[in-house]
Formats: structure tokens, sequence, C-alpha cells
């Protein structure tokens, strides 16, 4: 069973949104800090937000700050990244990862996530 299962990609048009899904199964994803990352065609891995367990901290890399929003559904066990204005730059397998230590603090470097997704193909077109 997959830990994490991403959901939402699809190819879009520049200037358009998407709504990414990360759902979580076999743990609860509020003991967890939440990050996304993407990973476009020859380059390194990019982490792109993260939610802190409490949803008390969140962090946004530079070039989506303003168009992307990380929220979390305890209910639903679901982590969300609306994406909007999306550019060209934007094409990436994105992933969501979960990181035990809950405040995010280096979560996005990637290399402390405990589980990962397979990823969701996200492409922008122009």
């Amino acid at each position: 069973e997959v830990p994490l299962v991403e959901s939402g990609g699809d190819l879009v048009q520049a200037g358009g949104s998407l709504r990414l899904s990360c759902a979580a199964s076999g743990f609860t994803l509020d003991d967890y800090a939440i990050g996304w990352f993407r990973l476009a065609p020859g380059k390194e891995r990019e982490g792109v937000s993260c939610i802190s367990s409490s949803d008390d901290d969140i962090y946004y890399t530079d070039s989506v700050k303003g168009r992307f929003t990380i929220s979390s559904d305890n209910a639903k066990n679901t982590v969300y990244l609306q994406m909007n204005d999306l550019k060209p730059e934007d094409t990436a397998v994105y992933y969501c990862g979960a990181d035990s230590i809950s405040n995010c603090e280096g979560t996005m470097e990637g290399d402390t996530v405990r589980y990962w997704g397979k990823g969701n193909q996200v492409t922008v077109s122009s």
C-alpha cells in the first residue's frame, strides 16, 4: 500500500489553475510536516511548499509565493496545493512527502522525508 497518493495533475495553459491533493493512508498526516516537491527534466528536486503538523507554519519557495497555497484537511487526511497563475516553468512531476520533523524545519530540502508519494505530472503550455 502506497502511503501517500497525489492527484490533480493535468495539462493546462499558462495562467490556468490546478489543485493537487496528497492523500495519506496508514498514518495520520497531522502528525507530520507535509511538503510538496517538484522535479523537472534536467533539474534537481525542488521544495515548493511545506505545512507543519500544527498548520501554524507554512513555507513557500520564492518562485511560487503569491501563486500557490498549501492547506490541509485533517478530516480527509489530505493536504492540498492550490496552484494559480501557472507558468510553463512550473511544469514538473509534483510529489508530496511526510516528514516526522513536524515543524517544517529542513523539510523542503527533502532529506528527512519519511514517506513519499509516486508523483503527479503537471504540464503548463505557453
